[in-house]
């Protein structure tokens, strides 16, 4: 082979090379660095870096009219910035409208009183209740009243004590447990003192009722030691008219020490009129007046009661068949006149007493029925319990939003319908949502012009929302004209519109 040959050899190797082995010009080099994300320049020897200007430099342009000006002329912008965003905001302030101060409330003005008269057909005795804290605390309730507890024998005064439980109830340290727990779920206990509970005057009949409240005053102050948070007493208006009165009220009321809870003295009173309510609330100093005016079955009346109480609604106490502690299964008929009085009495002006049971629509035919559990879990395996279940549910529901609503727990409240077999009226706080409560408990549809006579500037709107319904025709979330509200049968509505400035 020649030389020249091998060169020609040499030409055609060089050619076949993969370029990625062959030698690189620049060009290809700058090429290939791009292809890998970088570039390699040769930066000109003479190229000058810039250094800015030197502190003398600067000093001398600073010091110009022209910069002296600049400067000037920004600070007094910022400056009137600042002194226009404060103005701005104190402006804001000044014409914002005012939040009206919240009342004073008291633990029973916080949610429902939860009546238990019979513990054996409730959980079979004290040392039940404790197991059944839990369940109870879902509802919201605020306060437990119990029993009566205390032994005594029917109309024979001489067995009564009302410092020693009922052994067929429990003894005092199964109370001292629920105490406890029920304060760590925040519900307060309450005892019922009533002497006589189980005959037929409240009182024995006595010609000494100072006595007997002697005896009253002497087991609040033991029962007090142990942790209840108050007391209950039936017929107290006969109570209330004796000297001795005032002791106890001292014992149980004014004993109170700051950053502890008030103590509540109830009184429970039959057959009164409003206007005989109002005025023991004004010369007794009880607490809680819990009465029997909601018996009346006409709406006109059940509204002039809250007309006439409603300034004082927390002193006042409302219930169906509470006052007797019968279930609100007695004075009302199917699921959908429970959930109807469910819904008026967690929306009135005051606190709803209920007895056990009646969150569920309890049905029985004995005076204390025994109460039904976990209606809500075991509805799915037992059909009997699903009306039960979601009877539950709606008061549930309807406690908390109690609760969480200002205008329904201390609302202002203002009549806007009447008729014979239903009523309406409006709650109102401040800023704050407001609610409007609908009922019909008569057999006929009814068609409810709710109007406002107030002269104090409120108005209301010409739609609101429909919150909660019993009524199918009712949807949550749809509107409903004020001026024709039309309900079923035994059926209620909670409306809801906002504030508006």
């Amino acid at each position: 082979m020649t030389k020249d040959t091998e060169v020609d050899m040499k030409d055609v190797e060089l050619n076949e090379m993969d370029p990625e082995k062959q030698p690189m010009t620049a060009d290809a080099q700058v090429a290939v660095g791009e292809k890998n994300g970088s570039v390699k320049l040769k930066v000109p020897e003479d190229e000058v870096a810039f250094t800015g200007l030197s502190k003398e430099e600067l000093m001398k342009v600073a010091g110009t009219p022209g910069w002296v000006r600049t400067r000037w002329m920004l600070l007094v912008l910022f400056w009137l910035g600042w002194v226009g965003m404060l103005a701005g905001a104190i402006v804001i302030i000044v014409q914002a409208p005012r939040c009206k101060p919240l009342p004073e409330m008291n633990w029973w003005n916080d949610g429902p009183l939860y009546q238990i008269p019979d513990v054996d057909a409730f959980c079979g005795g004290l040392a039940g209740l404790e197991q059944r804290l839990d369940e109870i605390s879902q509802l919201k309730v605020k306060g437990l009243v119990l029993g009566p507890l205390h032994t005594v024998q029917e109309n024979q005064q001489s067995t009564l004590n009302l410092k020693e439980i009922d052994a067929a109830v429990g003894r005092e340290e199964d109370l001292k447990s629920v105490l406890k727990k029920a304060d760590d779920k925040g519900i307060k206990v309450v005892l019922d003192l009533t002497p006589n509970y189980k005959g037929s005057d409240s009182w024995f009949s006595s010609g000494d009722i100072g006595s007997m409240l002697e005896q009253v005053k002497a087991a609040a102050e033991h029962w007090l030691k142990l942790g209840v948070s108050g007391f209950k007493l039936s017929a107290f208006n006969v109570a209330a008219n004796s000297p001795h009165w005032s002791h106890l009220q001292t014992v149980v009321q004014g004993n109170h020490t700051e950053g502890t809870s008030k103590r509540l003295l109830m009184g429970v009173v039959e057959h009164e009129s409003a206007a005989s309510v109002h005025q023991l609330l004004n010369t007794t100093g009880v607490a809680l007046i819990l009465s029997d005016l909601l018996s009346s079955k006409t709406g006109g009346e059940r509204i002039r009661a809250m007309d006439h109480l409603h300034a004082q609604q927390r002193k006042v106490g409302w219930g169906l068949g509470a006052v007797q502690q019968d279930q609100l299964s007695k004075q009302a008929t199917g699921p959908a006149l429970i959930r109807l009085y469910q819904l008026l009495l967690l929306t009135m002006p005051g606190t709803p007493v209920f007895t056990y049971g009646d969150e569920i629509g309890l049905e029985g035919n004995q005076k204390h029925p025994k109460m039904v559990w976990n209606v809500e879990t075991e509805a799915a395996q037992n059909k009997s319990l699903e009306e039960y279940a979601a009877t539950r549910k709606w008061f549930k529901g309807l406690s908390d939003l109690r609760g969480k609503e200002r205008s329904l727990l201390h609302g202002d409240y203002y009549p806007l319908y009447a008729s014979n077999s239903s009523l309406s009226f409006l709650r109102v706080w401040d800023q704050s949502e407001r609610y409007i409560t609908a009922v019909n408990w008569g057999a006929e549809k009814q068609t409810l012009k709710l109007s406002l006579t107030t002269t104090e500037g409120l108005e209301l709107p010409k739609k609101a929302k429909v919150k909660l319904s019993t009524d199918s025709k009712l949807e949550a979330e749809s509107n409903v004209n004020l001026d024709s509200v039309e309900l079923e049968p035994g059926q209620a509505v909670l409306l809801q519109f906002p504030y508006t400035g």
